[in-house]
């Protein structure tokens, strides 16, 4: 895509790892993205937290990807076409995978749930990918993966993303600060929540869903039922309360065929059921069984075996299985949906069953939290439009709009029914019906339970011989409201016979009827009901005209001459139609109603059918405050329509307004109660879906208002306190309604309502100012002064219309005019007592200010200026002084610097200048911006927001800085004048400015490429700024900031960015020069740099007197400190100490001797961290060594002498010593203490016990056994390593018993990038240069030194041998070579050793466990050298043994050495070290000197022998160049033999093998190199210098000669 003339970018994603080893290559790792420029010349986004890397790499290793070019800003950006969610995804998988690789590094226990977290986003990324989704389910994943990526960014501990309410991330830029306050708040509440989950037992997780949930389910998987029946069966499964010995749900019921299948075979391994409805009063029941009634549909008897003459068809009860499911219901145990129990059954008569297998029920069950919509949602793989829905015998305990139901249960109880004229008992069969007023069967009105069709009629279980049979069977009944009023239920009582042949001649013997409701209107009344059972004849029983005029209950409460008459035994009734009354038989039954359109309340009855009795109107409207609450909730949709249908149809007149006002109010109220809290959301999704009164926002205003009015008058209103209560509801209908009118008649009556709504406010404003106390207005008072709820609620109204209603916006500056000062006024007296205040107060009275803020923060809302401007004059400087007094860990702090940051934000330039304008004087003025800058300095440097929540400390630093920027302004226009320079104020404002730009939060390594632009942006406008002030326009006034702004511009130059150090230099010089132009000199400055670059970085301190010495020793000195704070954190104690060394030989050199003793100790602590007590006594030594022994008073340490001072340090290095077993060491101090303790201070009682001790030393040196410890070599190469390690080479000192390969693995462990070189030579340049690391780690072995006194003497081997691995410096490695032709019969004869000795800086032991190898300039020059002559000679041999060579190489080498031209040869040691200077500055390298002198007078014969030979091997062409050659070797020749002497070698044309023993010892001579730094006792050299830090790596060969 071109994106200018000479560009074309192409996106790349990286399919395979490809790791760059050349200059230009690039690594790439699999998913990075990847964009190329032009056609050579690519970009990698590798890293959130890296920039971008440029290089080539192989096309194959890339996949095309398609991109979008966006314009932004004038600037087109390259964008992946994929949509914003994958792309986040992404870029949140790459982040973590980086995070990911470190924690398996270092084996930190979070790897295994990120590795997890991760998986699940690739999973739910590739869905998205998929683009198969529907709608509902694609959100419902963005969901799950906005909360996967918020929540493993916050246990990583990385930024946080706040999103809007569909999940999408907001942009900062364009949201509002309390928005975006409000979102981080939300999202931080919600991931908390999910880690405190993460964090608790799962058991404990599954109980807090458990109970947060007010709905609940159980879901049943019926897999097998194990009985041998050999007829048809009936199962009813349900749930049951053993102690009230009630049921709980609905039946399911699956019919079960005689084969041992189901009846219908498609329901095999589909037998599913969800019991659902459930709630937490039912799962804080003591016990809750699942049970399974077992019915057969068959034979009276099984034992009958003539199938033909027996009755069929006959329902007999078989037996029940019983299981206890309460701690699987209530989630104290968790059941795996595959998980299978098994329910024993108990049969109802001994039979026999199946002899193999136990009779039973095989069901799988799960405890479900939800509703059916909200399981079938999270459960689809358990719960699909296939599973049958039991519901409970009740209603749940939230009844949302919508969800109607009309079910009525019935249960038949028992009955007593006499034998008559029988000899036994009846087997009595009920048969139920649903009938009409005119006797007819309403069609499929009966349920038998759950998952079966409906029916006509029920048959009961018939009980063989039973005198009271007790059923307890329930059922169903639906019928349609409707005909609710004209139905009737009929039961007939019949005799059965399980003969066929009789029991066709049976005749129903009774009946009973029960009407369903009653004659006013209400349903029939929930529990047990006795019926009265009729007898006559059979056609007459079934008669309506017959029975349905006598009375159906025993207890009814009817006429009483119909009670008097049911008394009578046996006899007809008046008007029954030849029916009579059978005192004998008795029958009764219960019912249950489930209806949110039936009530059994006779006052709710008459207000929801209020048009059929408008008479009693007024009458139910007043009794419906005293009906039970929970009947009103059941019915809330219903009564809240007729309310608002009463308000409607009654619009001409105000005759019910306040009736329908305080019914309303009373309604809210009751749901505002915590017992029906839940109802909340039943009432909001009323108001958004299924409100209708268009005009209702009249009444209810006028009825607000009148009480209003009468309140602030003073005069009783009882209502007004529920009104208050109720107020954010009001305005909510109030809302709905004036938008339904709106949108019905296209926004007539705009004005009316405006001016309504004005004298609503007005009347708001005459209630808070009211004179008037009182009692009730007393209360009322108090609710609204001190609780705020009254603007809380109003200003929701304010939120809900600005989202909801886009027809209002005009208005509302109007109505803002109203309400805004009064608000004002209030909220300034909260915010001046809200650190005393009750929290519930104070947290109502900020979230009303956020609320205000926010809705005057959108553009849609009309003018907001003066507005604005009203609440700056107002709260501003009270919010500042607000958040100056709170303490940091107060609750609320966080809102009310939200508060402040939305209130500055919103402000423009004229704010700005009105708001300055408003300050009566100068001073005033003062107070407010030092205020304010100190406001800021303390917010800066600490936040009071989570460090995660980045997003809102950026927008924060965006309006401070725009703030800060316009106080700026008014500073130079007001106070930059001489008579009116306020030095305190600019001082002020250059801290605040330092502060800003180091605050944490805006450094750039913690930042991802997309936020490193808005950080920049920030670093160059206050660096920008600070540099105009400082080096333009305070002009003769700098000099008041010098040096006290030296410390915070320095602080700026330690931020590890280049363009911000670089905006620094003008100011240092611009300081520099205005206090040489003021002093003559920069002393001040120069001091006050020097003290601070210590103080920043926890360092020095240094002194000097150029400027020159000045930058260089600067540059030394920040060189060391940054590598300093590199390893402050980190994890490797080693590297910490080596950088504290580096600083201590700093400050020893440059004669600082406080800086260099605070760094002993530091060193120390680190020794005894690891258990070195022998590094930690040479530690203290070195301090001690600076103390004298004479008297004078030491000021570091208060009244010590020096000497005391130096007693007590001895006495703790011996101690060190003696734990290190360095007892020789320890000897040494106690001689000296004990010279001190005879001789000068002749205390010889001290004396005594020091003796003792050394006595001691010197016996455990000769009894107690020191392991030696080994030495090891490591080498740390490549551009990966700090500069401290960078290609160096180090001798460690091993402890007790340490193998190499433990030693190994500890030095793999700090290093874990590292790879492990096999070699033990030294490597190339390739790994040197090379941007990995490698480490060299092999056993070198320490060279002896044996003290001058002990030499030549009979010395024990417990002496001798502490000095074989003691004070020792040079160490050597050998390894054997081979050279020449191999004789199989004796290998020595080709055998050479190859030794490497290292000379380290200072002796081991020391101050450190390892130190560097070193070589000196004049030992690198001899080395050089004798690698030159090797090298030529070596070439000499090689072409005299093949002439077949080419002459090139040779020529080179040649021509380089002797061509002065070239530059080539020793014509640049001779100016370095053959001086009359360097010879008095290193008088010990006299030896040295000479044996260089001796290596360029070898030079010559070697040169004369190449030269020669290669005068024989040139060609014509070459001659020339030959010939030359030979010119200006001959001038060398002679200058070397007359300032080195001559030097002859035998003809090298001889044979190599003839050549002499000696000739060849001469010229491949041993070096050994000695260092030429002396150290001190204790392995610290008095001087280094910084150019002597080079490895030593001496080589000298051997040659072992056999004799044969």
């Amino acid at each position: 895509r071109s994106i200018n003339h000479q560009t074309v970018t192409i996106s790349f994603s990286v399919k395979w790892n490809f790791v760059g080893k050349g200059e230009k290559q690039l690594s790439l790792e699999i998913g990075d993205a990847v964009q190329s420029y032009r056609r050579f010349l690519f970009v990698l986004i590798h890293l959130p937290h890296t920039f971008s890397l440029q290089g080539v790499f192989p096309a194959s290793y890339v996949h095309l990807k398609e991109v979008v070019i966006e314009n932004r800003e004038g600037d087109e950006v390259v964008m992946s076409s994929e949509m914003p969610l994958v792309k986040e995804v992404t870029t949140t998988l790459r982040e973590w995978g980086s995070i990911w690789k470190q924690l398996f590094v270092n084996k930190q226990m979070r790897v295994k749930q990120v590795q997890r977290l991760m998986w699940e986003l690739m999973e739910w990324r590739s869905q998205l990918l998929s683009g198969t989704l529907p709608n509902d389910e694609f959100k419902e994943l963005k969901q799950k993966v906005t909360s996967k990526i918020d929540y493993g960014n916050k246990i990583l501990e990385l930024d946080q993303v706040v999103r809007d309410e569909n999940g999408n991330i907001l942009d900062p830029e364009r949201a509002s600060v309390i928005s975006l306050f409000r979102a981080h708040e939300e999202a931080t509440a919600k991931i908390n929540e999910r880690i405190k989950e993460e964090q608790v037992s799962k058991e404990m997780r599954r109980q807090s869903r458990i109970q947060s949930s007010p709905t609940h389910s159980l879901y049943v998987f019926v897999r097998n039922f194990v009985c041998r029946i050999g007829e048809d069966s009936e199962l009813f499964m349900s749930l049951y309360d053993p102690i009230k010995q009630t049921i709980i749900s609905e039946n399911y019921l699956v019919r079960w065929g005689s084969k041992g299948f189901p009846k219908e075979i498609d329901m095999l391994n589909n037998l599913k059921v969800v019991f659902t409805d459930l709630g937490n009063k039912d799962l804080c029941r003591d016990k809750i069984y699942l049970i399974c009634q077992i019915v057969r549909v068959g034979r009276m008897d099984l034992k009958e075996t003539n199938n033909k003459k027996c009755t069929q068809g006959l329902r007999r009860p078989f037996g029940v299985a019983v299981m206890d499911i309460s701690d699987l219901i209530k989630g104290k145990i968790e059941c795996d949906e595959e998980k299978q129990f098994f329910i024993p059954f108990f049969p109802y008569l001994t039979l026999f069953l199946y002899p193999q297998l136990p009779p039973g029920l095989w069901v799988t069950m799960k405890a479900l939290v939800g509703d059916i919509v909200q399981i079938r949602k999270e459960y689809p793989h358990l719960v699909d439009r296939s599973t049958v829905v039991a519901r409970k015998l009740g209603f749940p305990e939230i009844i949302m709009p919508g969800d109607v139901r009309n079910d009525i249960y019935l249960t038949l109880q028992g009955g007593d029914f006499d034998k008559y004229n029988k000899t036994t008992q009846k087997n009595v069969e009920v048969i139920m019906w649903v009938c009409d007023e005119e006797g007819k069967v309403i069609q499929n009105s009966i349920c038998l339970g759950a998952g079966d069709k409906a029916v006509s009629e029920y048959r009961s279980v018939i009980y063989y011989q039973v005198k009271q049979p007790r059923w307890m069977e329930t059922i169903k009944v639906a019928v349609p409201l409707e005909e609710m009023h004209r139905i009737h239920l009929r039961f007939m009582f019949r005799h059965r016979s399980s003969q066929e042949s009789k029991d066709k001649s049976e005749k129903n013997f009774a009946m009973a009827f029960v009407r369903l409701m009653k004659d006013d209107g209400t349903v029939l009344q929930d529990g047990l009901h006795d019926l009265v059972v009729f007898k006559g004849d059979s056609k007459r029983m079934e008669d309506v005209n017959c029975y349905l005029s006598l009375p159906s209950t025993r207890h009814h409460h009817g006429d009483l001459h119909k009670v008097a008459t049911l008394s009578r035994s046996s006899s007809s009734v008046s008007g029954s139609g030849g029916l009579s009354v059978s005192s004998r038989d008795s029958f009764s039954i219960s019912t249950l109603v489930c209806s949110t359109k039936l009530t059994q309340n006779v006052g709710l009855l008459g207000l929801l059918k209020w048009r059929t009795r408008p008479e009693l109107l007024r009458e139910n409207l007043e009794k419906l405050k005293i009906i039970d609450g929970e009947e009103v909730v059941k019915f809330l949709q219903d009564t809240l329509d007729a309310l608002f249908n009463i308000m409607m149809e009654h619009s001409q007149t105000d005759d019910y307004d306040i009736l329908v006002f305080d019914a309303l109010i009373y309604i809210i109220g009751l749901i505002a109660d915590r017992k029906f809290q839940h109802f909340n959301t039943v009432l909001e999704a009323y108001i958004k879906q299924h409100f209708s009164a268009t005009l209702a926002y009249k009444k209810l205003m006028s009825v607000l208002k009148r009480y209003l009015d009468v309140s602030s008058r003073g005069e009783q209103c009882e209502p007004i306190l529920r009104t208050l209560k109720a107020l954010e509801y009001i305005f909510k209908f109030i809302v709905r309604s004036r938008m339904l009118y709106s949108q019905l008649y296209e926004g007539k009556e705009q004005a009316e309502f405006e001016d309504s709504l004005r004298r609503l406010f007005e009347s708001i404003n005459s209630l808070m100012r009211t004179d008037y106390t009182t009692t009730l207005l007393l209360r009322v008072m108090k609710r609204v002064h001190s609780a705020h709820h009254t603007f809380y609620f109003l200003f929701l109204f304010f939120t809900y219309t600005f989202i909801f209603n886009r027809l209002w916006f005009c208005i509302f500056t109007e109505c803002r005019d109203v309400l805004l000062p009064m608000m004002l006024r209030e909220l300034s007296g909260a915010l001046i007592s809200m650190a005393d205040g009750p929290h519930d107060e104070r947290r109502n009275s900020l979230e009303l200010l956020n609320n205000i803020l926010e809705v005057l923060s959108r553009d849609n809302v009309g003018e907001t200026f003066q507005h604005i401007q009203d609440i700056v004059v107002s709260l501003l400087r009270i919010i500042n002084q607000t958040v100056i007094t709170m303490g940091r860990e107060h609750a609320l702090i966080s809102r009310v610097v939200a508060c402040m940051t939305a209130i500055l934000s919103q402000m423009d330039d004229r704010h700005y200048n009105t708001y300055i304008e408003t300050f009566a004087g100068t001073s005033d003025l003062v107070d407010f911006l030092m205020e304010s800058f100190l406001l800021f300095k303390d917010l800066i440097g600490k936040h009071v927001y989570p460090s995660d929540w980045m997003a809102m400390i950026m927008v924060q630093n965006r309006v401070f800085l725009r703030a800060i920027n316009t106080y700026a302004d008014t500073m130079n226009q007001k106070f930059l004048n001489n008579d009116d320079f306020e030095v305190q104020l600019w001082n002020n404002y250059f801290h605040l400015a330092v502060a800003f730009i180091t605050q944490e939060s805006l450094q750039l390594q913690h930042f991802s490429p997309d936020m490193v632009s808005l950080a920049l942006f920030h670093y160059v406008c206050v660096c920008v700024c600070v540099c105009v002030c400082v080096c333009v326009c305070l002009g003769s006034h700098k000099i008041c900031f010098i040096p006290g702004m030296v410390g915070p511009i320095l602080e700026m130059t330690l931020i590890p960015e280049e363009e911000l150090r670089r905006a620094t230099i003008p100011i240092f010089f611009d300081m520099i020069t205005c206090e040489y132009a003021h002093s003559g000199n920069f002393q001040k400055f120069e001091n006050e740099i020097i003290l601070k670059l210590d103080h920043e970085v926890e360092v020095l301190e240094y002194t000097t007197f150029t400027v020159q010495h000045f930058v260089s020793l600067v540059k030394g000195l920040l060189i060391r400190l940054l590598d300093y704070r590199t390893v402050m954190s980190d994890d490797s104690r080693n590297n910490r100490m080596s950088c504290t060394v580096n600083l201590l030989n700093f400050y020893k050199d440059i004669n600082r001797e406080g800086m260099y003793i605070r760094y002993l100790y530091k060193l120390r602590d680190l020794h005894l961290e690891g258990e070195n007590y022998t590094e930690a006594a040479y530690t203290l030594l070195l301090h001690s060594r600076l103390l004298k022994t004479c008297n004078p008073q030491f000021e570091s340490h208060g009244s010590q002498t020096q000497r005391q001072l130096k007693e007590t340090l001895y006495d703790t290095i011996i101690d060190y010593f003696d734990k290190g077993k360095m007892w020789e060491e320890a000897i040494t101090l106690c001689k000296e203490l004990a010279e001190q303790y005879e001789n000068e201070i002749f205390d010889y009682e001290l004396l005594s016990k020091r003796l003792e001790k050394q006595a001691k030393f010197y016996e455990n040196i000769m009894k107690i056994l020191r392991p030696k410890p080994d030495y090891f070599a490591v080498g740390y190469y490549g551009q990966g390593y700090p500069p401290f390690l960078r290609n160096k080479v180090f001798i460690h000192r091993g402890k007790e018993y340490e193998r190499r390969e433990d030693f190994q693995n500890q030095l793999m462990s700090q290093f874990p990038s590292a790879v492990r070189l096999n070699i033990t030579t030294m490597p190339g340049d390739d790994i040197k240069n090379s941007p990995l690391q490698y480490i060299q780690c092999f056993t070198v072995q320490p060279v002896l030194e044996i003290p001058p006194r002990l030499k030549n003497k009979p010395v024990p081997d417990q002496i001798i041998n502490f000095y074989k691995s003691n004070y020792v410096q040079r160490f050597h490695y050998s390894r054997p070579v081979r050279k020449g032709p191999v004789d199989p019969n004796n290998e020595f004869v080709s055998m050479w050793i190859e030794r490497t000795t290292f000379t380290t800086v200072y002796k081991l032991p020391g101050i450190l466990r390892w130190f560097e190898t070193t070589l000196s300039p004049l030992e690198n020059a001899i080395e050089t050298m004798e690698s030159t002559n090797e090298k030529i000679l070596t070439m000499i041999n090689q072409y005299q043994a093949d002439w077949t060579l080419p002459i090139n190489p040779l020529s080179m080498l040649l021509n380089g050495i002797v061509d002065p031209a070239v530059m080539g040869g020793f014509a640049k040691y001779e100016k370095a070290f053959f001086t009359e200077e360097y010879n008095q500055q290193h008088p010990e390298d006299r030896d040295k000197l000479l044996r260089l002198k001796d290596l360029i007078a070898w030079q010559i014969p070697l040169l004369g022998g190449g030269i020669s030979l290669h005068g024989k091997r040139v060609m014509d062409d070459l001659r020339p160049f030959h010939e030359r050659m030979e010119e200006c070797f001959k001038q060398l020749k002679k200058k070397v033999e007359k300032e080195y002497g001559v030097r002859e070698l035998p003809d090298l044309d001889e044979r190599k093998s003839t050549r002499p023993r000696s000739m060849l010892r001469s010229i491949r001579q041993s070096i050994i190199s000695i260092s030429s730094l002396q150290g001190s006792e204790c392995g610290t050299p008095t001087k280094l210098h910084a150019d002597r830090y080079h490895t030593h790596i001496c080589v000298d060969i051997f040659i072992y000669t056999v004799t044969l």
